[in-house]
């Protein structure tokens, strides 16, 4: 996902200009066409969500997740979130989205997901400033071309008090580049509560009460 552009049009599935997508997306995020690997149940022998998510989340939270892909994540959240709860999935290519919202169908779960299509340079959320609980960077902070702006755009999103949850690939983003990351969170607000650590590029930052 970069974050150069504007704001998406409104509607229920906001959808960036195809012109932005493609000058962007072929540079900055991974291929549509895989997700269908992404969301492969043997990931969960990898990348098991309860482990990232299961001590943060609770029934009835409002979850905030850019760059969802076709869902991997987003479905194991709305199922922590539970039917008073709702996630927010918001990415810049429309194509990964239609899966999600298919597959939250079939797992009877689209009501309590919403997708959004957001512009290249706009998380499109600017109507849910300060409703989020919690918000979940997985795999795509590095992927973000102004990652100064992008988390300043988060952390309007969280109630005081909200939590960031930041996970990047190992062998994909090095130590050094994680901490990069980590830095640009403290410029935008964003309190560090639980550090890296065994080797580990995940944190868990919070916006001050």
């Amino acid at each position: 996902m970069a974050f150069t552009g504007n704001a998406a049009a409104a509607g229920p599935l906001r959808r960036a200009s195809l012109n932005n997508e493609r000058t962007v997306m072929s540079a900055h995020t991974c291929p549509w066409w895989l997700g269908y690997f992404l969301v492969s149940p043997l990931r969960r022998w990898i990348e098991d969500p309860a482990a990232y998510f299961g001590p943060h989340v609770r029934p009835g939270m409002r979850v905030l997740e850019p760059g969802p892909g076709m869902g991997y994540f987003t479905l194991a959240l709305a199922r922590m979130v539970g039917p008073a709860g709702r996630v927010v999935a918001v990415d810049v290519q429309p194509r990964m989205l239609d899966v999600l919202q298919r597959r939250a169908r079939r797992a009877r779960l689209a009501d309590r997901i919403e997708a959004r299509c957001c512009a290249p340079g706009s998380l499109g959320i600017d109507d849910l400033a300060g409703t989020f609980d919690l918000a979940v960077v997985i795999h795509m902070l590095h992927e973000v071309d102004d990652k100064a702006a992008f988390l300043q755009a988060i952390r309007a999103a969280l109630k005081p008090g909200g939590g960031v949850v930041v996970v990047e690939p190992r062998g994909h983003v090095s130590p050094e580049a994680f901490q990069t990351e980590l830095n640009y969170a403290a410029g935008a607000g964003l309190v560090m509560v639980e550090p890296p650590r065994d080797r580990a590029l995940r944190a868990l930052l919070r916006r001050p009460a």
